[in-house]
């Protein structure tokens, strides 16, 4: 399940893990999306303090096609 709101300098997207049969469910990930760039953010279960990671639209455009590609290196051409 997710969830998509609009704010003022960002589109917030959040992502809530449901759980399988015999799993418990993991922490949601929120996702801001900003003009420059992207921040990931989930509770770490352990310590329940938010751990972010902040990626640059570049670094956005590379996940997206890594997602496609078989294993290896490869630079994006634009």
């Amino acid at each position: 399940m997710f969830s998509i709101e609009h704010e003022f300098d960002a589109t917030v997207i959040t992502l809530v893990d449901e759980g399988e049969t015999g799993r418990a469910p993991a922490e949601d990930v929120v996702i801001a999306a900003f003009e420059e760039c992207v921040t990931l953010t989930q509770a770490d279960p352990r310590t329940g303090e938010p751990v972010r990671i902040t990626l640059t639209t570049g670094q956005l455009r590379d996940l997206a096609t890594a997602l496609d590609l078989p294993e290896g290196v490869y630079r994006r051409r634009v």
